[in-house]
């Protein structure tokens, strides 16, 4: 943008968690002037780099019971797996054909380490939602996930996939329909903290009466957050299409699959019969600066490759025809951050998604639009609103230490996988990982 502006709300990030805001606050009260800062183009960050799964929380019912007991962990959950067809619902309504199927979630093994991970979350909601998670035989999974290396596993019905990147530039197209002010190219050079607050672009500013930050993972160069926040790498291949070989292995039931790695593989069939294959965690950002090898790795490429032929040896004659990467930004138990920075009213910010954004950002952007318009309901109580988490330690310790980590989890998977038993040093490390999709 150019030149001086003003807004009732400013949103710093055009990735799903500010598009989705922004939606929301259009939705809600039509006549909020609403401004959108993107540094590059709208889902050009993580949003329009993942795996397209659409998760609920249920795999965090662990965590979210935690922090906010029984009842509210529950009905957070419900509010997420109905975030999932709800996003459906808006895809039909707008046109937005971002390749929705909601083929639901295979959460697997495919080591004997593995095997039970979900034990814990699965007897947990036995109690109070058995419906939940389906437990299947090992060749029922092997049979869904086309391949016998899967050794274990559940079934969690009310998941989906979506071509990420359509998602995102379909809704930037709603939001501009309904009148939001969306400004690409427009990278933040910093805020002021009092009311109102001003944010400074390369070229221009906004002034607003209350500022959103949602830039994910670049939300961790902020002093507030920096510490409570780790960047990592979400690193994917894909396959050349195979439409004819999914259909003789059995892929063929839309079904998006994770293992239990600590450094989790995700994966899953596209429109065009590709498998779209990644694995998070490889590489480790400094403090909030996030390096070009964020974008693309050959050499993390090869080891995505690699987990592949693990999972599906029968494909690596497959040419896999495309390579890519992109920032997560990690909190401490996997689950987003979502406040006031620094407890200032007119500052919001919601961060921390973990590798699973796609759907639970559409309830964050509501929880989020209900502060800013101050309602009162659930959204605008959020239980998880401004809970205190234990800090990451500060940079450089941090960034040497989380390499520590990592080592000891790569080798302690490997062994795994090789069906040795890891070192009990490397086992030990591994427990200090941050939390991810899975609660294990």
């Amino acid at each position: 943008m150019r030149g001086a502006a003003q807004a009732d709300v400013c949103v710093v990030g055009g990735g799903y968690v500010g598009l989705w805001t922004a939606y929301w606050l259009k939705e809600w009260q039509p006549s909020t002037d609403v401004v959108v800062l993107e540094q590059d183009l709208c889902g050009s960050g993580a949003s329009g780099r993942n795996g397209g799964f659409v998760l609920s929380w249920w795999a965090k019912y662990l965590s979210l019971r935690r922090s906010a007991g029984k009842q509210e962990a529950l009905r957070a959950c419900r509010e997420s797996e109905a975030a999932v067809r709800e996003l459906g619902a808006i895809c039909s309504a707008h046109g937005i054909d971002a390749h929705y199927v909601p083929g639901g979630w295979l959460w697997t093994a495919r080591t004997e380490s593995q095997r039970g991970a979900w034990e814990g979350t699965v007897r947990a909601l036995e109690e109070v939602a058995p419906e939940v998670f389906q437990r299947l035989e090992p060749e029922e999974v092997a049979r869904r996930a086309g391949s016998p290396q899967h050794l274990a596993g559940v079934f969690e019905a009310s998941a989906a996939t979506v071509q990420p990147a359509l998602l995102a530039r379909g809704l930037r197209r709603v939001c501009l329909e309904r009148g939001v002010r969306i400004h690409e190219g427009s990278r933040v050079r910093g805020f002021t903290r009092e009311p109102p607050p001003t944010v400074e672009t390369d070229q221009g500013s906004v002034r607003a009466r209350v500022l959103v930050i949602a830039a994910n993972a670049w939300s961790a160069a902020i002093r507030e957050l920096r510490r409570s926040l780790i960047v990592v790498s979400s690193d994917m291949v894909a396959t050349a299409p195979i439409p004819d070989r999914l259909f003789a292995m059995g892929w063929t039931g839309g079904e998006c699959i994770t293992d239990s790695q600590l450094m989790i593989d995700y994966y899953r069939t596209t429109r065009e019969g590709r498998i779209a294959f990644g694995k998070g965690g490889w590489g480790i950002a400094l403090g909030g600066r996030i390096p070009p090898s964020f974008d693309r790795s050959l050499r993390r490429a090869e080891g995505v490759t690699a987990d592949l032929h693990h999972a599906y040896p029968r494909l690596r004659d497959v040419p896999v025809e495309f390579d890519w990467s992109g920032p997560i930004d990690r909190s401490p138990d996997g689950l987003p951050l979502l406040g006031y920075l620094g407890g200032r009213r007119h500052i919001l910010y919601g961060v921390g998604w973990s590798g699973n954004g796609v759907g639970p950002s559409l309830l964050g952007g509501k929880v989020l639009a209900a502060r800013v318009l101050q309602r009162d309901d659930w959204y605008g109580a959020f239980p998880l609103w401004d809970r205190r988490m234990p800090l990451f330690p500060p940079e450089p310790v941090r960034y040497v230490g989380a390499h520590l980590v990592r080592e000891a989890v790569r080798r302690k998977e490997r062994a795994e996988a090789a069906g040795r038993n890891p070192s009990p040093i490397y086992r030990w490390l591994s427990r200090f990982v941050p939390a991810g999709v899975e609660d294990h």
